[in-house]
């Protein structure tokens, strides 16, 4: 029998070249810690630490962004985060609302959806 224990990372496209944006977007306004790269791997892309997962930056050509699949992260003190990013000169964009959650999304420097969230007491 198995089981899953969790997710180590997801990995989001970008065309080729992204690599000082994503770390300008990732790293600069959201503060997640840049990763080395396995050297048996490419060297374009980037990867990323969000909590215990990773984020991947992966070059795909031809390149199209994400708009309906996206990850969705835990976030806690989402009204500082939506400051930050607003003040950052980020887009937000709301959505319907799910009971016990909080959240909105926004649009990476390439297009794919990321939606944040942080869970609220009943």
């Amino acid at each position: 029998m198995f089981n899953f224990e969790g997710i180590d990372h997801f990995q989001l496209a970008a065309p080729a070249g992204c690599e000082q944006e994503a770390r300008r977007f990732f790293n600069g306004i959201l503060g997640m810690e840049e990763l080395p790269k396995p050297e048996t791997l490419s060297p374009a892309g980037c990867w990323f630490r969000c909590g215990n997962q990773e984020i991947h930056i992966g070059i795909e050509e031809p390149f199209n962004p994400a708009k309906k699949a996206h990850p969705a992260l835990i976030v806690t003190n989402l009204d500082d985060l939506e400051q930050h990013l607003v003040e950052s000169g980020i887009q937000i964009i709301a959505d319907k609302p799910i009971e016990g959650r909080r959240r909105f999304f926004v649009n990476d420097p390439f297009g794919n959806r990321i939606e944040f969230l942080e869970y609220k007491e009943a």
